[in-house]
């Protein structure tokens, strides 16, 4: 569901008292920040990550620190913070929201998210649209430390993150993601919910790690499902030209197929039949 201004009115913060914090740090438009405004919101995201043992966090992008307060609520929880806008940092030391050790100042997509934590971790963060898909691929690749994830994308990037076969969305980012992650969407934001007010919907997105197998060689699986979308309008048959060894591969019905119509499942099967390892 959509969330309204008159469904979280007793929570909400104050516009002005947002306005003023707003020219201490300034939303920067080439970093895609839109800062949470709405309390309600973001108690809702925080409370929505399950307790592991170790308790281990890393927001990415924590702005002026309004989801980082809500996680902070959370019992035993160990947070760290990364953040590339230096005015943000400074907001954050200056009001001491986090310890300034806990405060990694760099690029996430540049960052080594190996040795943040002894033990695996949650992710979770207002995501800056502009590199939101890229953090979903970051979290693949580092998927044996990331037990879950919890982030803001814009409802086109989420919904396509948990999309199924056959529809129009249903792409690369969802065959990847859910062959490692169950995804489920929380709910819908509107723009009034942040500053500045972006001009789409958004929504919470939950990844939570599974341990079903693909049984297949993952590494040859990423080739095969970016190939095979590559070229979506194709029949598999032509996607997949290249990898076929056999002339009488093609006569199985993946082929006769497009990308967008297979599951997690049936990509791992495929790759299977394509492996000449």
């Amino acid at each position: 569901m959509l969330l309204k201004p008159e469904d979280v009115s007793v929570n909400f913060v104050a516009t002005r008292s947002i306005k003023v914090l707003m020219k201490i740090v300034k939303a920067k438009k080439h970093l895609g920040q839109h800062f949470l405004k709405d309390r309600t919101i973001a108690t809702r995201t925080a409370e929505s990550i399950k307790k592991y043992d170790p308790f281990n966090v890393l927001e990415i992008g924590p702005g002026m620190g309004m989801l980082t307060q809500e996680l902070l609520l959370l019992e035993d929880i160990n947070l760290k913070v990364v953040e590339i806008d230096q005015e943000s940092v400074n907001y954050l030391k200056k009001n001491e929201l986090v310890k300034e050790e806990d405060i990694i100042e760099e690029d996430f997509l540049k960052l080594n998210i190996t040795n943040l934590f002894k033990e695996s971790f949650t992710i979770i963060g207002n995501f800056p649209y502009n590199i939101s898909t890229q953090i979903i691929f970051k979290t693949l690749q580092n998927r044996d430390l990331v037990t879950e994830l919890v982030g803001m994308f814009q409802k086109e990037v989420g919904m396509r993150i948990a999309s199924k076969p056959g529809n129009k969305v249903y792409g690369i980012t969802s065959v990847l993601t859910q062959a490692f992650y169950d995804t489920e969407l929380l709910f819908e934001i509107g723009p009034e919910a942040f500053l500045p007010p972006p001009k789409v919907t958004s929504v919470v997105i939950k990844l939570t790690k599974h341990d079903r197998p693909l049984n297949c060689n993952e590494k040859f699986f990423f080739q095969v499902v970016k190939q095979g979308f590559n070229q979506r309008r194709k029949m598999l048959s032509n996607a997949l030209a290249s990898l076929i060894s056999d002339p009488e591969q093609k006569k199985h019905r993946f082929f006769s197929q497009r990308a967008e119509e297979l599951s997690v499942e049936e990509f791992a099967e495929l790759t299977q039949l394509l492996d000449r390892s």
